[in-house]
């Protein structure tokens, strides 16, 4: 949960002076993002016109190549849809996973964006959270 800062209280000790700041735990987010996401997905999922949806959102037509020398062009937005039936993570003091399948009403679903851009040499996939998060930092002051 953010937390205001005044002066340095609160348990962190910061010299910002006399002004009123946020501070984000990384895991809250990362939940901001893909709350964003989902919202940003199901607004294009929906738009009559996916190319004035995407412009309004200030999603670039074009982006530079690997070394700048190129200019990429978006030529297709790709959704994927995963389903989590499980969970796997390292076992204690074993190179074995330890594995959790999930009941049914545990399962869910994540559909993912990406921008797909080409040139004649490359092609780059940027995915709509890392677009998201980048928006975001443009906005935070």
């Amino acid at each position: 949960m953010p937390h205001d800062i005044v002066d340095g209280h609160i348990g962190h000790n910061h010299s910002h002076g006399e002004h009123l700041h946020s501070h984000m735990d990384p895991a809250e987010g990362a939940a901001e993002i893909a709350v964003l996401a989902t919202q940003f997905i199901d607004g294009f999922v929906q738009a009559a016109d996916k190319t004035a949806y995407l412009r309004l959102a200030g999603v670039p037509f074009e982006r530079p190549g690997a070394g700048g020398a190129k200019a990429l062009k978006l030529v297709d937005v790709r959704l994927s849809t995963d389903w989590q039936v499980g969970t796997a993570s390292p076992s204690f003091g074993t190179r074995e996973l330890s594995y959790l399948p999930f009941p049914g009403e545990m399962v869910s679903e994540r559909t993912n964006m990406s921008l797909i851009y080409v040139s004649m040499e490359e092609k780059s996939s940027l995915d709509i959270r890392e677009f998201l998060l980048s928006k975001k930092k443009d906005l935070d002051l």
